[in-house]
Parts: structure tokens; C-alpha cells; sequence
């Protein structure tokens, strides 16, 4: 399959949070969609705006409902750390893989 082929087969990437982060809410699986169509995820540039996107989207997924309350807000860090690792897995791109581990790491 050429990368061309598998950009357009996976232009569009949902972000989903886990159900025990919003056990609460109307929908028990909320989840954004990411669009990067517009990118060349083999670049670096291109990889830095994609993982933007999907931090940003998993914040909106994982939000706690009152920031006040520890473990709600623990459940939503735990939450958007493995949305954005899933995320990043899903899109199979090494580039995209790299950011995410400089970002574990403390340096993205």
C-alpha cells in the first residue's frame, strides 16, 4: 500500500475517551474527530501540528468536570494519555511516534 493510499485511508482520526473517565455523561464514549488531510505527516512539522491536534482533541474528550476534584482530575490525565496514545498508534506514522516519545519525555 504507498503512503498516499494510506494517508487518504486514514485522513480522519477519532479521539475517543474511556468510559470510566465520563462515567456521568450522556454518551459513554465521546470522541472528536481529527482531521489531517492537510498534512504531510512524514515531515516533522507536519507530525508537531497532527500531535497538536490530538493532545487538543483529547483534552476535549477528557475533560474532569470539576478540576476541583483529584480524582476526577486524575481520571482525565489517565484518560487523555491513552487516548493520545491510541490516537498515535492508529495513525502508524514513525514521525508522529517520534514526537510522541519527545513529548513523554518532557521535551515536546
Amino acid at each position: 500500500m504507498t503512503s498516499a493510499t494510506l494517508a487518504a485511508l486514514t485522513a480522519c482520526l477519532a479521539v475517543g475517551a474511556f468510559a470510566s473517565a465520563h462515567a456521568d455523561t450522556l454518551s459513554p464514549d465521546p470522541f472528536v474527530t481529527v482531521s489531517y488531510h492537510d498534512l504531510n505527516i512524514a515531515t516533522d512539522a507536519g507530525s508537531q501540528v497532527l500531535y497538536a491536534r490530538i493532545v487538543s482533541a483529547a483534552r476535549q474528550v477528557c475533560a474532569p468536570e470539576d478540576i476541583r476534584d483529584l480524582r476526577a482530575a486524575a481520571a482525565a490525565a489517565g484518560c487523555r494519555a491513552r487516548a493520545v496514545a491510541q490516537a498515535v498508534q492508529a495513525v502508524n506514522s514513525p514521525a508522529l511516534a517520534a514526537v510522541h516519545a519527545a513529548a513523554l519525555q518532557g521535551h515536546g
